[in-house]
């Protein structure tokens, strides 16, 4: 194993994003679930590709049937006000809430959860962490 050598962060920001790319087999399917269902908004978009962005939260919204045929992906959405959010998705979207997660609940881990899937099974879960406190 290569040692590593400590990186300086003075004066700069590293890491500050990781954003998603999510294929489907139509772009269309993607913004229905991200704008229509969980409320982002469309930064770009062109005949293949989306940037949807909400709050702090963005993604990238790509058709390719090829990739969205072998990844269905869970993703999550910390926050600091899930009960705020879940009281929006469940008026806004509630045939989209996860039939296994339909509301918040505190799980075994610690945080509090519930998740939204659209119909091609890509799941979002909004997760809440104690403070820290």
């Amino acid at each position: 194993m290569l040692p590593v050598a400590p990186i300086s962060t003075e004066g700069f920001s590293m890491f500050r994003n990781l954003i998603p790319k999510i294929f489907y087999d139509h772009l269309q399917d993607g913004l229905e679930f991200f704008v229509g269902g969980l409320g982002f908004e469309i930064l770009y978009q062109d005949g293949d590709m989306a940037v949807v962005a909400r709050d702090g939260a963005k993604a990238y919204i790509v058709e390719s049937p090829e990739y969205a045929a072998k990844d269905r992906p869970e993703l999550a959405v910390e926050t600091d006000c899930i009960d705020e959010i879940f009281k929006e998705m469940s008026s806004r979207a509630p045939q989209l809430l996860h039939p296994n997660s339909r509301s918040v609940s505190l799980r075994p881990w610690g945080a509090r959860e519930f998740a939204m899937l659209d119909k091609t099974t890509v799941c979002v879960v909004f997760r809440e962490w104690p403070n820290a406190g």
